[in-house]
């Protein structure tokens, strides 16, 4: 499909579902080699990162385990500045190197709540692995690594895990908002 209307709002492609995987498979590359030995804790941000993290994995070759966190921010198409944790970890990650998986840092406020809370819990390194990114909406700067899939405009996307109000997240691709 080339463009699609969820709701009031119209989209058209933006990234392919084959240039999505040909990307993951580099992140998985990358990744496997800078945690050859760390046995890595991936911890995805839910909703959005389902697809991308179940996608990543597949494509990581090292020993490894993963958890999510839930955590929401956005209501429509704008982020409301407000974290709220809905859902926790779940596992002792004292002395552990863990990598952050997220959809797409846009403000960076939910990626910031994340690191904090990390930190609080004496993680051993920590490492950010996105799928999108959009720099011209940050908000905050990160010390950690960064592996970005891509970095975007300020569009509001949805497919692949992103949603706008729920609906979406099915797509194989992704899209971006237009205007009639």
């Amino acid at each position: 499909m080339k463009q699609i209307q969820i709701d009031k709002l119209h989209f058209e492609l933006f990234i392919d579902y084959e240039q999505i995987q040909k990307q993951i498979r580099l992140m998985g590359i990358d990744i496997s080699l800078q945690y050859a030995d760390k046995n890595p804790v991936f911890i995805g941000v839910l909703n959005g990162c389902f697809m991308f993290m179940a996608d990543l994995m597949k494509e990581v070759t090292i020993p490894c385990q993963l958890s999510f966190v839930k955590l929401a921010s956005y209501e429509g198409v704008a982020s409301q500045g407000t974290i709220q944790q809905l859902l926790g970890v779940g596992m002792d990650l004292k002395g552990r190197h863990v990598v952050i998986v997220e959809d797409v840092i846009d403000t960076g406020n939910s990626l910031k709540h994340t690191i904090a809370t990390l930190q609080d819990l004496e993680v051993a390194s920590i490492s950010v692995c996105a799928l999108l990114m959009k720099p011209d909406c940050l908000v905050h700067q990160f010390d950690e690594d960064l592996l970005v899939g891509f970095e975007i405009d300020k569009e509001f996307v949805v497919g692949y895990g992103l949603d706008y109000n729920g609906q979406g997240r099915n797509l194989p691709d992704i899209y971006k908002n237009f205007s009639l």
